[in-house]
């Protein structure tokens, strides 16, 4: 019988027997296992002292096995001298286990030549330590074509280390009788090839085969492979089974997996166990868990933990650490210490922290050190980077470079740059470009974009068509809903805007509820209109305190409807105040029937 590989090789498959301790307690069954394999032992021996050559080579495997070399080697040596190409093969596993590495190669030579696979497999791992890769080769590929699934995968190991495209076939045999090593590294090169012929797009499926060899790999008790399993069923929201995987995992050692099912317990509420799997993670090196750690000690005011999380990170060799640091002490108002650990961080090239000491040089007043780390964190593909140096310099004038970055920014999603670009746009004409921008970033969330948008398609918007009967046909059209879409989002003159389109449409209650909404918010154009729709409901008292607040705000207008109720009441000088106050508010039409109205009331008064 043949016997695989050396002691390692043995012991991975389970076919080394480990002898009991005499202090250990038999089970029934233990006990019944150990009667069999003496009373076989015993059997064997007796046969191979009666000369029979196969008994010689079995009891020398069993001794082998059991780690008693000095017994197993007289029946190996005998067999081997008859012929048997298993025992000569099991004798260089013995002879290189005692270090004589030569000589065991020498009868794995024979066991080879005489066609034993795993003879060859070890044959040719031989000559890959030695540094002899054609011999390897050969030897390794003549175990391999006889079906020695060790041979394939070491076979493939080979190739692979020469960047030879065989290197796959061979992973692929390995794979497919079971090896689960070779699973995982199948796996791991077809995802690698997935990935380059897919680059650029986004959300881009894992093919099928790809995860069906994590999966056995994993199934095996492969801890790599049952984290990236795990990261494929978190990507593709099957969370359970993920979090079952990154477990597995986890136990088996795997820090990285302990870390991803904290996040995970985190994402699900569980703080808690996700603390006890950060703490596990970071403890056995991984610095994004110490990190996770030092956050949630920062969310919870426990300052001086989180540092010291943070700084293990930055031990483990995450610049994220360094970063953090940062941002702790820049929370804390340690600016010379924040300084300190964003340049650690941002030498090391985290982006994010160039971003950051940039503005923090900035706001020192140093502009001149601020723009290279801003250039730095932008070329590095910070997003946030690129809009500040729009910023910067559109500070300074400069309208072509600070378009320049914030259309860099905007292709990379940022919602106020997209705004930045399209109010350029629109100052330059262009308008198909402007709403395109505009679209982007009031879908992003800015309110202003929504606002601007809406006024682009109003402008263009036709006149309501008639209805046969003459009387109007209301259509609620697109751009009502970004103004209503900007007004839900605070935006004072869109909430104005969505009131005037209310009242035309006659609905009253709407539209003084937008009117109110923006006029409590400071507009004073929604003071102004909210005062008129009370005054036509026939509560001008009410309508005269919402157009003192907007004249007071500097609105003529108002400081003219004023003067009039003023005047109406015969409350003449008070009437010559606001008509007064008119005047000097415009704009010139209002002006002028301020000063006619005021100039009334003072020939009244001196009459």
């Amino acid at each position: 019988m043949d016997v695989m590989g050396d002691k390692a090789t043995l012991f991975e498959t389970g076919r080394f027997v480990q002898p009991s301790s005499r202090e250990d307690t038999d089970t029934p069954d233990e006990t019944g296992e150990i009667a069999d394999e003496a009373a076989e032992e015993l059997r064997q021996r007796l046969a191979a002292e009666a000369g029979d050559v196969e008994a010689m080579s079995v009891l020398g495997a069993m001794l082998l096995r059991r780690g008693d070399l000095d017994g197993a080697e007289p029946h190996l040596r005998a067999a081997t001298a008859a012929g048997d190409r298993a025992a000569a093969n099991n004798l260089g596993v013995l002879l290189h286990q005692r270090g004589y590495a030569d000589e065991a190669a020498g009868w794995w030579r024979i066991a080879a030549v005489a066609g034993s696979a795993a003879a060859a497999h070890a044959l040719g791992r031989h000559h890959r330590e030695r540094g002899d890769e054609p011999a390897a080769e050969y030897w390794l590929r003549q175990s391999a074509e006889q079906g020695h699934t060790l041979g394939a995968y070491a076979l493939a190991d080979l190739l692979e280390h020469r960047g030879d495209a065989g290197a796959e076939t061979w992973l692929r045999v390995a794979a497919e009788r079971g090896h689960r090593e070779a699973a995982y590294r199948l796996a791991r090169a077809l995802d690698r090839k997935a990935t380059r012929d897919t680059e650029g797009d986004n959300g881009v499926q894992v093919p099928d085969e790809v995860e069906q060899w994590y999966r056995q790999a994993a199934a095996r008790g492969h801890r790599r492979a049952a984290l990236h399993l795990g990261t494929i069923l978190e990507k593709r929201g099957e969370l359970k089974e993920a979090g079952r995987w990154y477990l597995t995992s986890a136990k088996d050692g795997e820090a990285r997996a302990a870390c991803a099912l904290g996040f995970l317990l985190r994402d699900a509420g569980d703080t808690e166990n996700a603390a006890v799997w950060w703490l596990r993670a970071a403890q056995d090196g991984d610095g994004n868990a110490a990190n996770a750690l030092g956050a949630l000690h920062a969310e919870r005011g426990e300052t001086q933990t989180a540092e010291r999380w943070y700084r293990a990170a930055m031990d483990a060799g995450d610049v994220n650490g360094a970063y953090n640091l940062g941002l702790l002490c820049a929370e804390q108002g340690r600016t010379a210490q924040a300084e300190q650990w964003y340049r650690r961080a941002a030498y090391a090239g985290h982006r994010e922290a160039a971003n950051a000491l940039a503005i923090l040089l900035l706001r020192a007043g140093d502009e001149a050190g601020a723009e290279p780390w801003f250039s730095k964190a932008a070329e590095a593909g910070s997003v946030d980077a690129a809009f500040n140096l729009g910023i910067l310099h559109a500070g300074r004038g400069e309208e072509q470079a600070a378009l320049r970055w914030y259309e860099r920014a905007a292709a990379a999603g940022h919602t106020e740059a997209a705004l930045q670009v399209g109010m350029a746009r629109l100052r330059e004409g262009d308008e198909q470009e402007a709403e395109r921008h505009l679209r982007c970033a009031a879908g992003g969330g800015s309110a202003e974009a929504a606002y601007r948008l809406a006024t682009v398609l109003d402008a263009r918007r036709p006149p309501e068509p008639a209805h046969e009967l003459g009387e109007p046909v209301h259509r609620r059209s697109e751009c009502e809903e970004w103004y209503e879409r900007a007004a839900s989002q605070g935006h004072r003159r869109a909430q104005v805007r969505v009131g005037m389109l209310a009242a035309a449409r006659g609905d009253v209650v709407e539209a003084a509820r937008w009117y109110r909404e923006a006029a409590e918010a400071g507009s004073r154009n929604g003071a102004f209109n909210l005062g008129l729709l009370l005054a036509r409901e026939g509560s001008e008292p009410e309508a005269a305190v919402w157009w003192t607040r907007a004249a007071d705000a500097g609105h003529g207008r108002a400081a003219l409807r004023l003067a009039l109720v003023y005047a109406r009441r015969g409350e003449l000088a008070e009437g010559q105040r606001w008509a007064d106050r008119a005047v000097s508010l415009g704009p010139e039409s209002v002006a002028e029937r301020a000063a006619r109205l005021r100039d009334a009331l003072r020939q009244e008064l001196s009459a």
